[in-house]
């Protein structure tokens, strides 16, 4: 029979949730909007959306070493809220990189999300609010269902307050400072 958790002792619900995620077994798992996503259930990634992703790390990869960072799809936490979101692609600087533990999307430099048919509207929606909300500089949309990408930055509490797009794919797109450099997006 299920017992009742007694939260009165100090027992932090949110903590609690994020730990058990964290040692799910399973592919990625994530919190959205509350909603525990991935683990044993979740459908790996198809080879498009790898190829999409790896294409885009490795445009942007020589950057990334000089300003002194590391591309990974490590955690981001949001804390007081039901969000744990384990990006595509996220560039961070490499001494926070080796903390081992989760980090904040203000912590990072560009967030990139590749969208597939089961979470489009989610990065199209629900995460770019969420890294906006967080303060995630350059939150990068690869759109694959539209054929499109859309760089959004200058994050606020309402969501990111500039869109550069949506560009379809074959256009070249400008990432700004600290990278400085014009994405490639015809492999996409």
């Amino acid at each position: 029979m299920a017992t009742a958790i007694d939260y009165s002792e100090g027992i932090d619900p949110e903590r609690a949730l994020k730990y058990a995620i964290q040692h799910m077994r399973g592919g990625r798992v994530e919190i959205i909007e509350g909603v525990i996503q991935g683990g044993d259930e979740s459908v790996a990634p198809t080879w498009d959306h790898e190829s999409a992703a790896e294409e885009v790390r490795d445009q942007i990869k020589p950057r990334v070493r000089e300003l002194g960072c590391v591309t990974g799809s490590g955690n981001l936490d949001f804390p007081g809220s039901g969000n744990w979101y384990v990006p595509d692609i996220a560039v961070v600087p490499r001494d926070l990189a080796k903390g081992g533990s989760a980090l904040l999307p203000d912590q990072t430099l560009l967030v990139v999300e590749v969208t597939s048919e089961s979470n489009a509207e989610t990065d199209r929606v629900v995460k770019r609010k969420r890294y906006a909300e967080y303060g995630a500089p350059l939150y990068l949309l690869v759109d694959r269902q539209e054929g499109s990408v859309t760089l959004f930055s200058e994050p606020g509490h309402l969501g990111y307050t500039k869109a550069d797009g949506p560009h379809p794919f074959g256009t070249s797109v400008h990432l700004p400072a600290p990278f400085g450099i014009d994405l490639d997006t015809s492999g996409l």
